[in-house]
């Protein structure tokens, strides 16, 4: 897609009885360009699942309906009532004590115009700092907050959402724990603040650590077709859903694959 990262793999049919022979490479491939894409994958909300699967156990999101038949999926739908909120650069469920491996988001119904997703390799973002920056932010922690998005969306105060799901301190710089490389982790939507510094200071290095994501070098951008399918490294990129297309339709549904504890290995580099 870009020399910084994304790739489309062609001639795999994702819901096929063998899908699982091709795992290692689809794999292989994520790690190496932290998004990859699949055109055409016109497979049913079970197949999305089990294909999934083959990646680690699968997540179900506090705002999946709880009648909903399919629990592992979180559909994502806007039209003319309901304009586009997923338009920041952010890493899925970082409020989480594991945040995830990884998201499948398969488009259902999309825009004649628009929509379009930007990833960011945040381990390029994190090289665009400078060397004494990347070495003060690689000894800090920042906390991550549910409450900041879904208490609203969920009609629940921010007290009792994060009654049930507590805020999580994790590392400003996380060590990706398949590859080694270190990845900003800090995103406008979760992260509250940092830890051990005032509240202006925190602000202020937080607003210059959200801003390496904005760098069109180390981006790319997909425009999305129906039964196309992005699959992300939520441990080492970032996404942005351009809402521009309101007031038509967009309807994605995606399925979250569980993660680790995120942890610095100063070691490793």
């Amino acid at each position: 897609m870009t020399p910084a990262i994304g790739a489309e793999l062609h001639g795999i049919d994702l819901g096929a009885p063998d899908i699982a022979d091709h795992v290692p490479a689809i794999r292989a491939a994520l790690l190496a360009h932290k998004v990859i894409f699949f055109r055409e994958s016109h497979i049913t909300a079970e197949q999305h699942i089990e294909f999934a699967r083959h990646f680690g156990d699968l997540e179900i999101h506090p705002a999946t309906p709880k009648d909903q038949a399919n629990q592992e999926i979180l559909r994502i739908a806007h039209g003319p009532d309901s304009r586009g909120t997923e338009n920041a650069w952010h890493s899925d469920v970082t409020w989480r004590e594991r945040p995830s491996l990884g998201s499948i988001l398969r488009a259902i119904e999309v825009p004649a115009v628009g929509g379009d997703t930007l990833f960011v390799d945040m381990h390029l973002a994190f090289q665009t700092l400078s060397a004494e920056m990347q070495r003060f932010v690689r000894g800090l922690n920042a906390v991550h907050d549910i409450a900041r998005v879904f208490a609203g969306r969920l009609g629940k105060t921010a007290d009792d959402l994060r009654a049930k799901y507590p805020p999580q301190t994790h590392p400003v710089v996380r060590t990706h724990p398949e590859t080694g490389a270190p990845t900003l982790f800090v995103n406008t939507a979760f992260t509250s603040h940092i830890e051990g510094l005032s509240a202006a200071e925190s602000a202020t290095l937080l607003a210059h650590l959200y801003a390496t994501a904005s760098n069109p070098e180390i981006q790319c951008r997909f425009r999305w077709q129906p039964g196309s399918i992005a699959f992300w490294d939520n441990r080492a990129s970032q996404h942005f859903a351009a809402s521009d297309y309101f007031p038509a339709r967009r309807v994605m549904e995606r399925v979250t694959i569980a993660g680790c504890k995120p942890f610095h290995d100063a070691t490793r580099g």
